[in-house]
């Protein structure tokens, strides 16, 4: 069955009821300029209330080395995300598993899939925004999403939401599918029907 993350939680409550509704992984954006940022100590608090087997996952743009291990050591997460412009000589340094977030603008940001291979864990793609990097709530081609999957285990993101989750699925087939825009009632604040029904839909319950 496929695997459901819900990014950008911010507070418990959002936290459990997505666990309770069958959430695999909650994502922690460590990022300041994220409408989503949450502080370590907050992280910290909400990770420390979870239930085993519920992966945590440290989204981080930018950002070094020594902070993420900081980071991640400070709040016990268990794999690391980096939606920025890292490397893959980057992304070997982190002691972490490690998703690196690709942002797909068209057939030529494909290219650049091939360099991650033994680097990462997977690699998420997300939609390209000059501007920002995630959380656009903007969906890409999904044709390019089933063409990256020959690079290794694909997080599909960017746009998803209860209406086309499950279409996304069937055609793409990912490992995983990513939200967080998708099931908000603004920003860093999750709407609870939604957040049950996407993981519904895209779980095909």
């Amino acid at each position: 069955m496929i695997k459901v993350k819900i990014c950008g939680i911010t507070n418990i409550e959002d936290a459990m009821y997505a666990v309770e509704y069958g959430a695999d992984a909650l994502g922690f954006v460590f990022y300041n300029r994220s409408p989503r940022h949450v502080t370590e100590k907050v992280a910290k608090q909400i990770i420390s209330h979870l239930p085993p087997f519920i992966l945590t996952v440290g989204v981080f743009v930018n950002e070094s080395v020594e902070n993420i291990s900081k980071i991640v050591k400070k709040c016990d997460i268990d794999i690391v995300q980096l939606h920025g412009d890292e490397g893959p000589g980057f992304c070997k340094k982190v002691r972490k598993r490690v998703i690196k977030a690709v942002r797909i603008k068209n057939v030529e940001s494909l290219k650049t899939l091939s360099l991650y291979k033994n680097k990462i864990n997977a690699l998420l793609l997300d939609s390209f925004n000059e501007e920002v990097y995630g959380g656009t709530g903007n969906r890409f081609d999904w044709s390019l999403a089933k063409k990256a999957k020959k690079h290794g285990k694909i997080i599909l993101a960017g746009g998803l939401n209860i209406e086309n989750v499950s279409k996304a699925v069937k055609l793409v087939k990912p490992y995983a599918v990513d939200v967080s825009s998708g099931v908000e009632a603004g920003p860093g604040k999750k709407d609870k029907k939604k957040v049950k029904k996407f993981i519904k839909m895209a779980k095909g319950l």
